[in-house]
């Protein structure tokens, strides 16, 4: 039996203002074939979230047309480092009824030499001694350990995990948040930096806002740290081989989320389950029966969806929630 709805192009630029990411840079434009303009952090390639929902090519609502999907995929180009930040769980009693917690993972898709992510606690890092690097305007990057990132690097962020993405790294970020709820960050710490209306950093401008208690309350002090963590949630696929035949890498399977690598010059077959599922395509090309998926593209896939993956010199993350 056919497909009843077949494979969907999405727009090509869901971008978020500068004012939210004025660390954002230039690398997503560039992989999306688009003139140069202002910085882009993020880009909600996939998205039913109230923030930033997505359309298709020709204008539709993506929820309209295949409902309610809890996933939520994101091109994240850090030119600066972010926030470092961390995520609720779904079941945390802080949370307002419109709002959900946000279990995460990074695929690196390129980064500047040396560059890294802040991931976890340092092993003598505790609530105190949070609270008092904070108080007093230190440095917090220093009780989160640096692990530096290659392209090809998978991590799997579980809610309560202190986190922040370094600059100069350039990501897929695979989601998953309730539908028709807003998926919450709480920022512990800034950088001290300060911007003006526009998102630019300024001496005299005003920083932005942080959730200091909410972030602790929420911290699990309880995680594995340093090598014991990244053991658990970090796979290395390496570079991806685009000559070579076509193949899948499997880097996680859900719950929260399910995420694997296409890449390679040949044909696969793709099995979508229950829910929506997104392929967002990173080079080359992928075609879904009479659908052609450039690089920079994402489309979303149907539930229940059976067919084949053409890839030509094709590298892309296929994600479900």
């Amino acid at each position: 039996m056919e497909n009843p709805i077949p494979p969907l192009l999405l727009q090509k630029a869901c971008f978020t203002p500068p004012t939210r990411t004025p660390w954002g840079g230039h690398r997503i434009r560039r992989l999306k074939g688009l003139p140069s303009g202002d910085v882009v952090g993020e880009s909600w390639e996939l998205s039913i979230e109230p923030s930033f929902p997505s359309r298709l090519d020709d204008g539709r609502a993506l929820r309209d047309v295949l409902g309610d999907t809890p996933l939520l995929v994101k091109l994240l180009d850090a030119a600066d480092a972010l926030s470092v930040q961390i995520h609720p769980s779904d079941d945390d009693a802080g949370l307002a009824p419109d709002e959900a917690g946000k279990p995460e993972a990074w695929y690196v898709i390129d980064r500047d030499p040396g560059a890294g992510i802040y991931l976890g606690l340092a092993e003598d890092a505790d609530e105190a001694t949070l609270r008092r690097v904070l108080a007093e305007g230190g440095d917090l990057s220093a009780l989160l350990p640096f692990v530096p990132v290659e392209p090809g690097d998978f991590f799997s962020i579980e809610a309560g995990t202190p986190h922040c993405i370094g600059g100069g790294v350039f990501l897929v970020e695979p989601q998953r948040v309730s539908p028709g709820r807003r998926g919450v960050t709480y920022r512990y710490w800034d950088w001290n930096r300060t911007y003006d209306a526009e998102g630019r950093r300024d001496p005299g401008g005003s920083p932005r806002d942080l959730h200091v208690e909410e972030a602790l309350a929420v911290t699990r002090w309880d995680l594995p740290r340093g090598e014991r963590l990244l053991d658990q949630i970090r796979v290395r696929a390496g570079a991806p081989a685009l000559d070579d035949a076509a193949r899948w890498d499997e880097l996680v399977e859900g719950p929260p989320l399910g995420v694997r690598r296409l890449a390679g010059t040949g044909e696969l077959e793709l099995e979508v389950g229950p829910t929506v599922a997104g392929l967002t395509v990173l080079a080359g090309a992928i075609t879904l029966g009479d659908l052609r998926v450039e690089a920079g593209r994402t489309a979303a896939l149907p539930p229940g969806h059976r067919g084949p993956a053409r890839l030509d010199r094709a590298h892309g993350i296929f994600s479900t929630a």
